[in-house]
């Protein structure tokens, strides 16, 4: 996997990878940046909550759950002294469909948390990760 970050001006980047998608990055105007992006942080949260998201709404097809609407929120809270790494984070889904097993979506989240998701093992080794769910009975 390769990834690159060109500069573009002041704190305004520009990321793209081997897909060929690109996506900017930005930094708040308290630290010189124009608001104009990605934090770079927050691309650590959105492929948590990402890689979660894609596995866990895999297991559930496979398990032939029928979902309608899947969301996966991540809430991170980050250390105060530099470099301000992640400490806690909490995950939620929220998990809308016809009939949904809660005991699925509880082994679909364990399978994630102890096997399948990479961006979850990383980031569990420098922060407390929590996860929860919501299902919700579509009408």
């Amino acid at each position: 996997m390769n990834a690159r970050v060109t500069w573009r001006n002041g704190l305004t980047f520009t990321g793209t990878a081997d897909t060929g998608f690109s996506l900017p990055l930005g930094a708040d105007p308290s630290v010189g940046g124009d608001d104009d992006g990605f934090r770079p942080m927050e691309l650590f949260a959105i492929g948590l909550a990402g890689c979660t998201a894609m596995d866990v709404i895999s297991i559930l097809r496979k398990k032939s759950q029928e979902i309608t609407h899947f969301e996966v929120h991540a809430q991170a809270d980050r250390a105060s002294d530099h470099p301000r790494v992640f400490t806690d984070i909490k995950i939620t889904y929220e998990i809308t469909g016809h009939d949904v097993e809660e005991v699925a979506v509880k082994r679909a989240i364990e399978l994630i948390e102890d096997k399948y998701c990479p961006a979850h093992a990383m980031l569990r080794k420098v922060a407390v990760i929590k996860s929860t769910y919501k299902i919700i009975e579509a009408s």
